[in-house]
């Protein structure tokens, strides 16, 4: 089987996630250079701006990075096509199935890695030509499913016969064995990139996630078909009371509305949507990106070639 390392042309297994407003250029590049694979996250921008991302990351890197596509987003058909022009040569995708992009996709020579959170839409993406499926589990920060990583890798992996990408949970050389052990090919990190040095976001932010434990997330509207995992603050806790209260999904959008730009931007920690997952409780520092990649690559088992 074509093996994870020959899909990214990276030199360790491990792709950063497209976090929307997060996955900037910058963050990107860094992820590149420290030899795991960048990712743009295009979900919040327009056409124009996921373009001017990605020829910044382009002035900041040779190394190969690729995009992120929020198949919800209204302007995903429209990136669709520019990643193309541009030249991209690896696409993730959250939030649906892609197989409407993929023909024109595999077409320009890309290779397409979908995220899934069921074994049924990674063996629907596989039939359509997907080169890798990344599980993401409930552990995740940002929009999740109800299935854990640790449960999903190993029945993902029996059931698909591409490589798999563990997502949701990660942060250190021991979640990196574990699902090499359960299966995977790879793994996907996001929470432990929000405190990293590189990482465009407020400074309130990323003490947040350090000073974040074990039960310090939780997971907003599971009852409206938009579950999103993040940091406990007022606005959860308002979100949270609304449901229980059976208020409108448009009164509760209100609340919400902006609401990630407000954590990320402005550092707002108590109305501002904290995006993060469970293994913020894992994060005690901010270090730079590549401190961060070569701890949990060269400290784990399968770094050192203990495990394969």
């Amino acid at each position: 089987m074509v093996t994870l390392i020959d899909i990214l042309g990276c030199d360790y297994p491990i792709i950063q996630g497209g976090m929307a407003n997060i996955a900037t250029h910058k963050l990107c590049a860094a992820v590149s250079e420290a030899g795991a694979f960048g990712l743009i996250g295009s979900g919040g921008w327009d056409v124009d701006r996921v373009r001017e991302e990605i020829r910044l990351t382009r002035t900041l890197t040779d190394k190969p990075f690729g995009v992120n596509i929020m198949l919800m987003s209204p302007h995903a058909e429209v990136i669709s096509d520019m990643i193309i022009e541009e030249g991209i040569k690896v696409v993730t995708t959250g939030a649906g199935n892609p197989g409407i992009y993929m023909a024109k996709w595999k077409q320009a020579g890309m290779k397409v890695i979908p995220v899934v959170a069921s074994v049924a839409l990674a063996k629907r993406v596989e039939r359509n030509g997907a080169d890798a499926v990344i599980v993401e589990g409930t552990e995740a920060g940002g929009h999740v499913g109800e299935l854990t990583t640790f449960t999903l890798i190993p029945q993902v992996a029996d059931a698909v016969n591409i490589p798999v990408i563990a997502a949701g949970g990660i942060a250190d050389s021991r979640g990196f064995d574990a699902a090499i052990c359960l299966g995977a090919s790879g793994v996907q990190i996001g929470t432990v990139l929000l405190a990293s040095t590189e990482c465009p976001i407020h400074e309130n932010y990323k003490q947040k996630v350090v000073q974040a434990k074990d039960t310090d997330s939780v997971v907003t509207g599971r009852g409206t078909g938009a579950p999103v995992r993040v940091l406990k603050n007022k606005m959860s806790r308002q979100y949270l009371d609304m449901q229980k209260q059976q208020v409108p999904l448009h009164e509760m959008e209100k609340l919400t509305l902006g609401s990630l730009r407000r954590a990320v931007f402005d550092g707002d920690m108590d109305l501002g949507s904290i995006m993060a997952g469970q293994s913020a409780g894992l994060v005690k520092t901010v270090r730079p990106v590549q401190e961060i990649i070569l701890d949990i690559y060269e400290h784990s088992r399968y770094g050192k070639g203990e495990i394969r």
